[in-house]
């Protein structure tokens, strides 16, 4: 099993550049982050369940800036976002974006995305919600044309453009690792088709993952690499999840001030030991 953290980056917490650091000298091998644009003032889309939102979520740091920041303190923590909401974001920039990240991180990026949860978020970027997971599907196979291509083009429903040059192309060969949130039947489509990794919720059941591993082989993917985000120390949650066939977990560090986030940061640390 191996570990990496996952956490809300915003401006009153700590800091990328120093989360990074020390995440990588204490062994932990990736750094996985969340993304909103925004939050609307007005909203009905209920988070897990609740109408009242954790303060963390108003304050978010762009995800690919942040983790320049963190890829110019680090050499081998891998860098990766869980998720970015690739429907709100424009689909050439976000190339371009990610392909940079991965061209000064020397290869170490991991685009984890999604649809989203919240409708009115993506109805202020001018998205449809009902359309939003046939978005997604354009989205990720125009990005890989651009990733991959010296003229490319792509022509779809939502996604269309003549031929582009764009450089710099991403370092990873053929492009980084595209990793795919949800456990939805569209999700699980999404992922056979377009993904090289899968990014189940943090409270997904193992015989669900078990399930939905035993679709995507029926599909022609076995043996798909699986991260789940967002989990709390806990050593028989790591062991079922383990013979489930996650590969990583990205285990939760509340977000917090630098002196508080170093502190947990050498409780998880030690969790991560006690399980070797």
């Amino acid at each position: 099993m191996k570990f990496g953290i996952y956490t809300l980056l915003t401006d009153e917490g700590i800091r990328p550049e120093v989360l990074a650091t020390a995440a990588e000298e204490r062994g932990f091998d990736s750094l996985f982050i969340a993304e909103h644009s925004h939050i609307p003032v007005a909203r009905e889309t209920l988070w897990q369940g609740r109408a009242d939102l954790p303060r963390p979520y108003y304050r978010t740091l762009a995800p690919f800036l942040a983790l320049t920041a963190a890829a110019t303190v680090t050499s081998e923590l891998l860098l990766g976002t869980a998720i970015s909401l690739l429907p709100q974001r424009d689909t050439i920039h976000t190339a371009k974006e990610v392909a940079t990240l991965d061209l000064l991180s020397g290869g170490r990026v991991i685009l984890g995305v999604g649809v989203g949860w919240n409708r009115e978020e993506m109805c202020n970027h001018g998205i449809d919600p009902g359309a939003r997971g046939a978005l997604l599907n354009e989205q990720l196979a125009a990005i890989k044309a651009i990733w991959t291509q010296d003229e490319a083009e792509f022509h779809g429903d939502h996604v269309d453009f003549d031929p582009i040059h764009l450089w710099p192309k991403p370092v990873r060969r053929p492009h980084p690792p595209i990793y795919i949130g949800g456990e939805s039947p569209a999700a699980l489509a999404r992922l056979a088709r377009h993904g090289d990794g899968w990014l189940p919720r943090a409270a997904t059941p193992p015989a669900e993952i078990r399930r939905a591993a035993a679709l995507l082989a029926e599909q022609g993917r076995p043996d798909v690499p699986i991260t789940l985000c967002g989990l709390n120390a806990d050593a028989a949650a790591v062991a079922e999840l383990a013979a489930a066939g996650v590969e990583r977990i990205g285990l939760l560090l509340p977000t917090a001030p630098e002196s508080d986030s170093l502190r947990a940061l050498d409780e998880l640390t030690g969790f991560t030991e006690g399980l070797r």
